[in-house]
């Protein structure tokens, strides 16, 4: 791609070039602060787990604002680096908590530091409680709220079988496709 753009630049034919196409646009994730985002998704899934009976080493008292909701973008953004307007980076993060993915770190877990009992466990057992269907639901609030771009896509739903379009004998593999990749 950059040896196409020195190209395309050093050509001359950048003239040609519409403008608004080297313009940098302004992702929507960068409007959403990740600390406020639990907020949010306590308003739309007001039944998810909160789990914010814990202390604070700090005060000694119930931190309420330290929520699984807010805990679990911590880990998704902060702790994995993974993106938070990408449905595939919440699943992973899903996944970590219920043990089938990457291993999650006591020391590391966001909570760990500042309350007297780290949450690790109590969120693990929390997000197993979900269904699959919640799962997925909270997952595309996720994404909806930080990439409100995707609202336009709809949730799944489980209760649907797909209806397949073609036969449904299999078909052999084509030969060949590993040659267009050079």
């Amino acid at each position: 791609m950059v040896v196409v753009g020195v190209i395309i630049f050093g050509s001359g034919a950048s003239k040609s070039i519409h403008p608004n196409l080297l313009a940098i646009q302004p992702v929507y994730a960068q409007r959403i602060s990740p600390s406020d985002v639990w907020q949010l998704v306590y308003q739309q899934l007001p039944d998810f787990p909160r789990e914010n009976k814990y202390i604070s080493k700090e005060d000694g008292k119930v931190a309420e604002n330290n929520t699984l909701a807010n805990r679990l973008i911590r880990y998704n953004i902060y702790t994995k680096g993974r993106s938070p307007i990408y449905r595939l980076d919440w699943k992973l993060t899903l996944a970590d908590y219920l043990g089938v993915n990457e291993i999650m770190y006591d020391t590391t877990y966001p909570g760990n530091d500042s309350l007297r009992e780290n949450p690790i466990e109590g969120d693990r057992k929390a997000i197993k409680s979900l269904t699959r269907s919640q799962r997925d639901t909270l997952v595309q609030v996720l994404v909806n709220i930080f990439n409100p771009t995707s609202q336009n896509t709809p949730a799944p739903n489980p209760n649907t079988t797909p209806i397949p379009t073609t036969s449904t004998t299999p078909q052999p593999p084509q030969r060949g496709g590993a040659e267009l990749l050079r």
